[in-house]
């Protein structure tokens, strides 16, 4: 790996961060960054997932006031996320690399499909917000917190969408407070997966270290301005970097 290589890869995991504070998405950033450079998809994986770990960390720690009177809602839903995102992390490295490859490019326009809809969704959540009652979501909810967990454990792009999709469906509460519980169950999801890949899948050191300190850094910054930043804007870059990521990904099976 050459110096302009690593700042790529550092730069990426700034955004990334920034990105997971906010709505989300990171993993569309570092993802294709590392197949650009030739990482093997499932190795390219494993060394984001453990990297990204500081990042998401760092970002739940930036909604720190956010978290204050949740301590329920997220022992609740904490137990599905580390429940979900080891079942991910066993799929990942029980199926073949070849089921991996296939399916990425689907998983990745799905994320991106997800990103564009966000509007709408958000949208469709304030009108729930007038119609429903107060609830906890029920196990219905714990379950649909589950299943993220095992798409965040497996690849992870987008699920902060699915669950702020969820969330603000169901749940009565100020959306920042929600963006606050989603990053820390987004940080057991990873942290969990992260635990299994180094116990048993190879893992690039440099990659991770390098989007391990971009992503700090960008979590904290991401929870500090990114309310700020335009919406449309963020999304659009979310997008085209994840649709030209997988054409890459098309073109090379």
């Amino acid at each position: 790996m050459d110096v302009w290589e690593a700042v790529a890869i550092t730069a990426a995991g700034v955004a990334a961060g920034g990105m997971n504070a906010v709505v989300g998405s990171g993993t569309l950033i570092t993802f294709p960054t590392l197949l650009a450079f030739g990482v093997p998809p499932v190795l390219a994986n494993v060394s984001n997932n453990v990297g990204l770990v500081p990042g998401v960390l760092s970002g739940a720690y930036g909604y720190r006031r956010e978290l204050r009177g949740q301590r329920a809602r997220l022992l609740r839903f904490g137990a599905a996320s580390l429940l979900g995102g080891l079942g991910g992390a066993l799929l990942l490295l029980t199926l073949p690399a070849a089921a991996f490859r296939a399916i990425v490019p689907v998983l990745i326009l799905t994320a991106c499909a997800l990103v564009l809809l966000q509007p709408r969704l958000n949208r469709w959540v304030a009108r729930r917000r007038g119609e429903t009652a107060r609830t906890d979501g029920g196990l219905p909810l714990w379950l649909g917190v589950l299943g993220t967990g095992v798409y965040g454990g497996y690849f992870g792009a987008a699920q902060g969408v699915l669950l702020m999709g969820m969330f603000g469906a169901v749940l009565h509460d100020d959306l920042q407070r929600l963006n606050a519980a989603k990053n820390v169950l987004a940080s057991l999801v990873n942290g969990v997966a992260a635990v299994v890949f180094i116990a048993v899948a190879d893992v690039d050191w440099t990659i991770a270290a390098l989007i391990a300190a971009g992503s700090t850094a960008g979590g904290l910054l991401g929870a500090r301005l990114g309310r700020k930043l335009p919406p449309a804007a963020l999304r659009g870059v979310i997008v085209t970097v994840g649709v030209t990521a997988s054409a890459f990904l098309v073109a090379r099976s």
